[in-house]
């Protein structure tokens, strides 16, 4: 579980209750804990948590269940807030400074339930297997799939981290910072939480700088939106704006890339896996998910509100990238409104950065068989760390090239996300359908239709879209 267990490491004073008492066990298992790695020690640590808490909700259910919850609670809030990065943010701003709330706001809900039902299978299959998904793909399917799906995964991920330093340059940008300060800064945030040598304090971290994603509430809320036309539209659903066809087809698809993408299916099967959950833990995983879909479509409606205003005023938002819409709306809702969206935006992008090349990482090992865990130290998983801290790096440095269409990168990358995701939930539902690799927790007719239905809309997006750009003239104009 977790990978090879190379460079064993002795139990050392302070880990799990189960290994106090090492000195008064038998010579069989003293030579068994030798063969044990930090990464083994600290996932028993964070079990024997789990395993406590359900022991007390005996007596106290409430209590006991709550303090489970708290426990597990982790992979699916930061998959979807992670989500909620800052090309999606400003995706979402873009529908509502263009075309206000009357299509866009439903199709987000639409797009974060699609999200749900891909990361539910996701859940399950990482903690019935106990294995990562490129690690799973590489021994199920050769490798010749294994090192496409990896490769795959890390190409998207990287063009996606260069759009999330775009928008940490553009959020520091708006308080007059300047860009090589606010990339170095970013950077900074990212080595040292990763650093961290232990996944549960790396997700505890990471968890506390994702909820700073409801910026963007209060931001909606100086907007002074209409309350009674955004209901509407969330139970009507208007259809598709007046405007240019292939335009609103690009933001369609941006905005579905924005949410249904397949780092997702990656980052969280690792997590759950790297977190030790078990199939007994599979209802707190869902949960968990449901509670990020939750917080991440809130944090979206709330991104498109506020910018909405620019809309209402007939100001021409096409050509804004990440810093000018909060310049923009600083006359409609307040320095106050603009500096929080702004802060939103810096947050989306290093929240993002720190769970995509994490991502990255966990497939790039997973493949190589090696250390692949976040409970690792630098020594043992190397190229696990290499890979997650190289590609951070990377992607900063490419912001920092002069006059790059901003606004253009961040679409496409949501695009070539959503044209990726069809081919990566084939292996999803081929793996969940597995009776060897699930068990009694394979799929069930309605979770098949359920994925198979997420499949084909998600086909039909790219299909619309090519339509859209090689016979312009097919839709209108």
């Amino acid at each position: 579980m977790g990978g090879q267990k190379n460079n064993p490491t002795q139990f050392e004073h302070g880990s799990a209750h189960p290994t106090t008492d090492l000195a008064a066990a038998s010579p069989a298992a003293r030579d068994l804990a030798g063969l044990l790695t930090h990464e083994d020690l600290d996932r028993a640590q964070d079990r024997w948590r789990v395993t406590r808490a359900r022991g007390k909700g005996l007596s106290s259910k409430t209590f006991g269940g709550i303090r489970v919850l708290w426990l597990l609670v982790g992979p699916g809030v930061l998959v979807f807030l992670g989500e909620n990065d800052a090309p999606s943010m400003l995706s979402y701003s873009a529908t509502g400074a263009r075309f206000g709330i009357g299509f866009f706001l439903p199709f987000v809900v639409l797009t974060f339930l699609m999200g749900l039902v891909v990361q539910e299978m996701t859940v399950r299959l990482g903690a019935v297997t106990h294995r990562g998904h490129a690690e799973l793909i590489f021994d199920r399917f050769g490798k010749f799939w294994g090192f496409f799906s990896m490769g795959d995964l890390v190409l998207g991920n990287f063009l996606t981290l260069v759009t999330e330093f775009i928008g940490i340059r553009a959020g520091l940008g708006f308080f007059g910072i300047r860009p090589l300060v606010a990339v170095i800064a970013g950077l900074a945030v990212v080595f040292a939480v990763i650093m961290t040598g232990r996944y549960w304090t790396w997700e505890r971290i990471t968890l506390g700088l994702a909820i700073f994603n409801g910026l963007f509430v209060p931001a909606a809320i100086l907007a002074h939106p209409d309350w009674h036309a955004a209901g509407h539209a969330l139970l009507t659903w208007t259809p598709l704006p007046q405007g240019s066809r292939p335009e609103i087809m690009l933001l369609i698809l941006a905005v579905t890339g924005a949410t249904v993408t397949p780092w997702m299916i990656f980052f969280q099967q690792s997590a759950v896996v790297d977190k030790g959950m078990q199939p007994r833990d599979i209802n707190a995983g869902r949960f968990d998910t449901f509670l990020g879909v939750f917080l991440a479509a809130t944090f979206a409606i709330a991104a498109i509100l506020a910018t909405a205003p620019l809309f209402h005023h007939g100001i021409d938002a096409s050509q804004f990238q990440a810093a000018q819409f909060a310049e923009a709306l600083e006359p409609w809702i307040g320095h106050i409104g603009a500096a929080l969206f702004a802060l939103g935006i810096f947050e989306a992008g290093i929240v993002a950065a720190i769970a995509i090349s994490t991502s990255s990482a966990y497939a790039f090992a997973e493949v190589l068989g090696t250390g692949h865990s976040l409970n690792r130290p630098l020594r043992e998983a190397w190229p696990f760390y290499s890979t997650l801290l190289g590609s951070a790096c990377a992607a900063a440095a490419l912001v920092l090239i002069p006059r790059a269409p901003l606004e253009f990168i961040v679409l496409t990358v949501n695009v070539i996300a959503v044209l990726a995701m069809p081919p990566a939930l084939a292996f999803l539902l081929l793996l969940v359908n597995d009776a060897d690799v699930m068990g009694e927790y394979v799929n069930h007719f309605w979770e098949n239709v359920a994925g198979i239905a997420v499949t084909v809309l998600l086909i039909c997006a790219g299909l619309g879209f090519g339509l859209a750009t090689v016979f312009p003239g097919l839709l209108g104009r």
